[in-house]
């Protein structure tokens, strides 16, 4: 694959592959806003979802934040793909991670059970493990969060 950010996404229509998500690191202030569904409210994600059939990565990116947080990404850049266990799931996961702004406040709706800007260190804050093992230090690395 290409880090083509406008690609169509290779997920798993007919049930063959990992689980394709695509999700966006917003960091304000040295703070990364992770989100909790209403199915698993203690667990916290990077805020996004599944590209429906035939929908861009960016245009699922769009989509997601705006019925997950009313908001709408600005200047959406590639960051990484992170293959992982997704932790709601329990299947293989290949996760498309953009970072971008945000035009507004966002508030949880949708399945959303709530909202949170974390630094990382957190100790009350239990993250799904691509965000612990594989976002968080890839955001420190650039510097976009401190260490």
């Amino acid at each position: 694959m290409t880090h083509d950010s406008g690609m169509r996404a290779a997920h798993d229509i007919d049930g063959e592959g990992p689980l394709a998500v695509v999700a966006a690191a917003i960091v304000q202030e040295g703070r990364l806003l992770v989100v909790s569904k209403q199915a698993a409210p203690d667990v916290f994600y990077l805020p996004g979802g599944k590209p429906d059939e035939g929908e861009a990565q960016l245009e699922t990116l769009v989509r997601e934040l705006d019925e997950e947080l009313g908001v709408e990404p600005l200047e959406p850049q590639f960051l990484a793909y992170v293959e992982a266990m997704a932790a709601l799931e329990r299947t293989p996961m290949k996760l498309s991670v953009f970072e971008a702004r945000i035009s507004q406040a966002p508030e949880p709706a949708a399945e959303l059970a709530a909202l949170r800007w974390i630094s990382g260190h957190e100790r009350d804050v239990q993250l799904a493990p691509a965000v612990r093992n594989h976002v968080l230090p890839l955001l420190r690395q650039r510097g976009a969060m401190a260490s």
